[in-house]
């Protein structure tokens, strides 16, 4: 949006299309699940770490998750269930714990996480648990073969697929074919964009079954997105549902701050882009997760309002979602117009 010292934040919350979950925590990036018929949340725990703004992100140092639970998404209110992992407890992990997630295979919960490493090369976490609101028991070491932010697990009818990946910050332009060279960089604007990573999970959730293979995103014409495309290609995280048998793919479009999607018949793609979900929030970060309860869909995502504006202390919100006849989500404006 525009600078966040001109805004009247008594007016634009007033105007904003949904409120605050949480007031007495920062939080952002909301992983938003049904279980057992309750929503539970599991968003990045925003702290001010003293680190100044910059275009790697090391103002977002973030260093432990929480739990939240509602009963419905019309409450608009969030209830803290507690700490369930704090990086002090995970032994591979240095510092920034990002955007994470969680999936349920049988009894257990499996929560995925990116941090850090000793070497400040972003790594995907796991750490499990009995009950969804923990205690989670991390693993001693990453997820290997796993790089770069924002895991998002998606469950394909017991077939169960990890979407991740983030650019400038998260590291993810340092990558070709899996393999980190620290002489990467971004893209020319005339090259193919990248797109976010996906990889089928071993069947103790523990592990990649397949190597992770990049997901392309394709315009109207079939030809896929390219990295001059701000306003279109993918920048960091990823989300995927499933709506009448099409998968749908949605994600961040970065410096322009768009939540964005695009269609697919299989969970690996390609995928056509569909259109815009969410426009602009205040702040410079948008993020987001969608799903479905008792009917309705609904989407997660964070703004920076409860802070007047600071952009790495954020608060996430819901709204509900609507498709048309098509299947093509309308887009909503986070704020009403004066």
């Amino acid at each position: 949006m525009s600078e966040e010292k001109n805004i009247d934040f008594f007016d634009l919350n007033k105007r904003a299309v949904s409120q605050p979950l949480v007031t007495d925590n920062y939080t952002a990036d909301p992983s938003a699940h049904v279980f057992d018929n309750k929503i539970y949340i599991y968003p990045s725990h925003d702290i001010d770490a003293g680190i100044p703004f910059n275009d790697n992100g090391d103002h977002f140092g973030m260093r432990d998750y929480h739990v939240y639970s509602m009963n419905n998404p019309d409450d608009n209110v969030a209830k803290d269930l507690g700490k369930i992992l704090d990086i002090k407890d995970v032994p591979w992990a240095k510092r920034q714990m990002w955007a994470p997630d969680i999936a349920k295979k049988g009894n257990k919960y499996y929560f995925y996480f990116p941090a850090k490493d000793k070497d400040d090369i972003f790594r995907i976490g796991l750490a499990i648990s009995n009950t969804p609101i923990g205690p989670f028991v991390p693993e001693q070491n990453p997820i290997e073969g796993s790089y770069s932010i924002d895991p998002a697990v998606f469950d394909d009818n017991g077939v169960y697929y990890m979407y991740f990946g983030g650019i400038w910050g998260g590291q993810l332009q340092k990558y070709r074919n899996n393999k980190y060279n620290i002489k990467n960089d971004l893209l020319n604007d005339k090259e193919n964009a990248f797109g976010p990573i996906a990889a089928k999970m071993s069947d103790d959730m523990k592990s990649f079954a397949s190597d992770p293979q990049e997901i392309i995103i394709l315009d109207e014409n079939g030809s896929p997105l390219l990295a001059g495309d701000n306003e279109r290609r993918y920048f960091e995280g990823p989300w995927m549902h499933k709506f009448n048998n099409k998968y749908y793919l949605s994600y961040s479009t970065g410096d322009t701050h768009y939540i964005c999607y695009a269609v697919g018949e299989n969970p690996m793609g390609p995928f056509y882009y569909a259109g815009r979900i969410l426009e602009p929030v205040v702040g410079w970060t948008t993020h987001h997760s969608i799903c479905e309860f008792n009917g309705r869909w609904f989407l997660f995502y964070h703004d920076a309002s409860l802070s007047k504006g600071v952009t790495h202390l954020r608060c996430m919100k819901v709204t509900e979602i609507f498709y048309d006849e098509e299947g093509l989500i309308k887009t909503i404006y986070p704020y009403r117009n004066k």
